[in-house]
């Protein structure tokens, strides 16, 4: 990453060059990131093509405005941490469905990331609502958040999880999901965005969402055409939006992304 898409990237979420990559630092561009940089699968519905490489990450993230999901928003936010003297890893995740069941692999991706104070920790600004700032790896009792109480722990059972040392996300007791320890690099993520991206099977595929934390730590998500806002106890306001014009403005003026047409999720 060149210094001025450092820069840049840096005043897409209001935040300060931090002096050292420390534990607080991250905490602040975590969060920073959460509430300025939507998680959204919009491309999905636009025929926008999804390409894991840096420079099309910078330049759909900082350079339109943009948001986007897992591998997107965890792919350049890894880039920002290193371009910033930060340690990060690339991790695999499997995520929990109905009944417990597994996703597929490359589910998801997250970070391991290591700072200078010697923390490590687990972020993840790419999973919709989770915790608000970096979890502990190496915790294994409850870690609170402004989102709730999370646990990060081995994985239950036998096999290969237990075996290889993966650990269950948890968060109010339900597990969230699986993550390997093993680095990974970004275009392995490949596979897990098209099948994303293109299966009858993936709820990217079957419905829109576009979601931001809001400064008194509460979110804001337009699914199609109604828009949620949730309060930090809970309490939620839903408004369905009549015209594509009301959908353009919301999306321009709550989220900052600036749209040519409304997208709708294809047959």
């Amino acid at each position: 990453m060149y210094p001025a898409q450092l820069d840049a990237y840096l005043r897409r979420i209001g935040a300060e060059r931090p002096a050292r990559p420390t534990a607080d630092a991250l905490r602040e561009l975590h969060l920073r990131h959460l509430r300025t940089v939507p998680f959204e699968n919009l491309s999905i519905h636009l025929g926008e093509e999804i390409v894991l490489e840096e420079k099309r990450l910078l330049d759909k993230v900082v350079g339109e405005h943009r948001g986007g999901f897992c591998y997107e928003l965890n792919g350049v936010f890894a880039a920002l941490l290193a371009a910033l003297g930060f340690d990060v890893a690339l991790l695999a995740a499997r995520v929990y469905g109905d009944e417990g069941r597994l996703g597929i692999p490359y589910d998801h991706l997250a970070l391991r990331v290591r700072t200078v104070d010697g923390g490590e920790w687990l972020a993840d600004v790419g999973f919709g609502a989770h915790s608000h700032y970096p979890l502990r790896f190496g915790e294994r009792g409850e870690q609170k958040d402004p989102c709730g109480t999370f646990r990060v722990v081995g994985a239950e059972g036998e096999g290969e999880a237990r075996e290889f040392g993966d650990l269950d996300v948890l968060w109010d007791g339900t597990p969230q999901y699986r993550l390997e320890v093993r680095p990974r690099a970004l275009g392995d993520f490949g596979a897990g965005a098209w099948w994303h991206s293109t299966s009858p099977a993936s709820h990217f595929t079957q419905s829109l969402v576009c979601s931001l934390v809001t400064e008194d730590g509460g979110r804001i998500t337009l699914g199609g055409r109604r828009l949620t806002l949730t309060s930090p106890g809970g309490d939620r306001e839903v408004t369905d939006l009549g015209t594509d014009e009301e959908i353009l403005t919301v999306y321009r003026e709550r989220f900052g992304v600036e749209l040519r047409r409304v997208p709708e999720v294809r047959e």
